[in-house]
């Protein structure tokens, strides 16, 4: 069962990511992020942030494949870290200002936080 959900966070975070690649490529997605604060395109200042997540959420990835068994074999501490941080974004998406991003975030981070839950408590 691990490795299955350690494959849907996977695929959930390549979503995540590709919408945060439409982000710094100008998608008026605004409303859908970073506390909803922005109507249409980000400001620079907002697709660096994006750029950010990207670097994160393969990080978090890669961090839940090691902990069910795949490659690249990281440390059992990343995956611990990725827990944690999933976590909180959880909670972050739960508690923001923006209805839109609080209705599209909200669902979708805590079902990926179920599947890093799935994944290190059955390491």
């Amino acid at each position: 069962m691990n490795q299955i959900a350690s494959i849907l966070y996977a695929v959930g975070s390549l979503g995540i990511i590709l919408f945060q690649l439409c982000l710094i490529a100008g998608a008026p997605w605004g409303r859908l992020t970073q506390g909803g604060k922005t109507d249409g395109s980000l400001p620079t200042s907002g697709r660096i942030v994006a750029a950010i997540n990207i670097l994160l959420f393969a990080a978090m990835s890669l961090a839940i494949l090691s902990a069910a068994g795949y490659w690249p074999n990281w440390p059992i501490w990343a995956g611990w870290t990725t827990l944690a941080i999933q976590a909180v974004s959880a909670v972050l998406n739960w508690i923001t200002p923006s209805v839109q991003e609080r209705k599209l975030w909200g669902p979708t981070t805590l079902v990926m936080l179920l599947f890093v839950l799935l994944v290190m408590l059955s390491i």
